[in-house]
């Protein structure tokens, strides 16, 4: 029987506060990794996503800050450092909100905000966690990406552009760094199932669900797992995948 251990490592995840981010920082918590829990304004649930971990018998941390400005992500790394020690796991989820609209109506500052938090934010992250994990021989940074980068919708321009541009920052550094047995993956959900979505009984889509292989929308567990999955030893020989977790909603062509 396979199992997914993550005993003695040590993991960030950006966005840990938001709906993807909690389940996934609970889930490498229960498989035994350390977690730092990111968050930007959110204290509040950091806090209490702390605490459960702790109670459940896993050790957490706090960190705060901007994940689209490298001094703070250079802060965040010392504050990591020093309380749990260097990541061996880097799960970039966060991203920055904002209206979506036609190109003709976007405005130019949600482009800029889509490169910042897709891009940068990955670029700042690897440039600070990575010569770690290439001191340790052993590396995971995972990235989530969306099914929307595939389908080019309406109204989707700044978020498929962000996302895209993200895509060749991983795959040009799953090449740089394999060398160092560290990994650099693509987790892409579809449109998942979330606890706000429980929350207010909202769980289908006829529409959506009918173009859905298999019929259903996805949970953030699935999610979840896939990243568990990326992070552990199972995986080790899976780099530079951008894997849809979506039902087959999306399929990139081979």
């Amino acid at each position: 029987m396979l199992n997914i251990d993550l005993t003695g490592k040590i993991a960030l995840i950006t966005g840990a506060t938001g709906q993807l981010g909690r389940i996934m920082t609970r889930t490498l918590a229960q498989c035994g990794a350390k977690v730092a829990i990111h968050y930007m304004s959110n204290a509040g649930k950091a806090r209490e996503l702390l605490q459960e971990i702790e109670e459940a018998g896993g050790q957490a941390m706090i960190v705060q800050g901007d994940i689209t400005k490298k001094e703070q992500i250079e802060n965040m790394k010392a504050q990591i450092r020093e309380q749990l020690g260097d990541p061996d796991i880097v799960v970039a989820n966060a991203v920055v909100q904002y209206g979506w609209t036609s190109v003709l109506e976007q405005s130019p500052e949600d482009y800029v905000s889509q490169f910042e938090s897709c891009v940068m934010q990955n670029v700042f992250l690897a440039k600070a966690f990575i010569p770690g994990m290439i001191d340790k021989g052993w590396g995971r940074m995972i990235g989530i990406n969306t099914e929307c980068a595939m389908q080019n919708f309406p109204s989707q321009s700044a978020y498929t552009a962000g996302k895209r541009g993200m895509d060749g920052v991983y795959r040009v550094l799953a090449k740089e760094v394999g060398a160092h047995q560290i990994t650099v993956n693509q987790v892409a959900p579809g449109w998942t199932i979330s606890e706000k979505d429980r929350g207010a009984h909202d769980l289908n889509d006829a529409a959506y669900v009918e173009q859905v292989p298999l019929k259903r929308r996805g949970e953030d567990q699935d999610i979840a797992n896939a990243v568990a999955f990326l992070a552990s030893d199972l995986a080790g020989f899976i780099t530079g995948a951008y894997i849809p977790v979506n039902g087959g909603n999306v399929m990139p062509a081979i």
